[in-house]
């Protein structure tokens, strides 16, 4: 065999800028658009535990494991700051930053653990590490806050006053139930079913399964400390938003203006604009998938 052709089977999997667009775009539009649900499923309490559907975190997941993590991961944050947000007339300006950074990394971290996307142990360990790692992060900036004194501790009725009480109910409320629910299940079923079939429906080639890191390979020193640096920063833009200093804060009345079916238009409209931009992500994967069998 040829240097030149070995150096071929050992080029790694890669994407072009086109298509990590590809993937940015497709994931903001999936994870919006749920997100817009999200915010319309009323939650239900038992005693001290509240069940919600927090987020439909299976979808930014799948696409990280299948496609390109960070793209991916991104592509959701921004789909939810723009759907279930700016289209619902409730951003909460440089408050939404904390989330923004720590819900990307914690899918892009699930995205980089899972090296072969049929191994279902793989997945299930990527699923549970992703949303887990975004909880653990949004728990401590929690904690921070109240310790910290920018925010006043609201105490739940029939618990001791004790933040950590209060935090560890909830983080492994949310853990337990969208963790289970609303990311593993659907995660583990949809990401081995999909691989292979959605990538060429994009014009692009399935991740390759065979490439086995280890996990000092994954959290390398320099990934733990972007990590730390970039929750530092969520905290402090949620401590500055938790103050009277508010920054682009938008939160129009339409609702109350117009009623709740307003929120049904924009959904509709949403859902529209999201097919549009799908039918054409698949359109130019049958373009680039066509100019590939032509050039070969």
């Amino acid at each position: 065999m040829s240097r030149r052709k070995c150096a071929v089977l050992k080029k790694p999997y890669e994407l072009t800028q086109s298509q990590k667009m590809m993937v940015f775009i497709l994931s903001m539009s999936l994870y919006g658009l749920s997100n817009m649900f999200t915010e319309l499923v009323p939650s239900a309490q038992l005693g001290v535990i509240e069940l919600k559907i927090d987020a439909f975190a299976f979808i930014p997941l799948t696409l990280c494991m299948l496609f390109h993590p960070l793209y991916a991961a991104i592509g959701a944050s921004v789909g939810e700051l723009i759907f279930g947000e700016l289209m619902l007339g409730q951003f909460g300006g440089i408050g939404e930053v904390e989330k923004f950074i720590l819900f990307s990394l914690g899918m892009c971290i699930g995205g980089m653990l899972v090296r072969n996307p049929q191994i279902k142990s793989q997945v299930a360990i990527g699923a549970i590490s992703g949303y887990g790692i975004f909880l653990v992060l949004a728990t401590i900036v929690d904690i921070l806050k109240v310790v910290v004194g920018v925010e006043e501790f609201e105490a739940v009725p029939g618990l001791a006053k004790s933040i950590f009480v209060v935090e560890g109910v909830e983080f492994l409320n949310d853990f337990v139930f969208s963790g289970t629910l609303f990311t593993l299940l659907p995660t583990l079923y949809l990401v081995p079913r999909l691989y292979g079939k959605i990538e060429p429906l994009l014009g692009m080639k399935p991740r390759d399964n065979k490439v086995h890191y280890s996990l000092t390979k994954v959290f390398t020193p320099k990934l733990i400390a972007i990590s730390l640096v970039l929750t530092a920063i969520a905290f402090v833009t949620q401590a500055i938003s938790e103050s009277d200093f508010e920054l682009g804060v938008w939160e129009p009345e339409f609702v109350e203006t117009y009623g709740s079916q307003v929120i049904w238009v924009v959904i509709g409209v949403s859902a529209f604009c999201s097919l549009m931009i799908i039918g054409y992500l698949l359109r130019k994967g049958k373009e680039a998938k066509g100019d590939t069998n032509h050039l070969a």
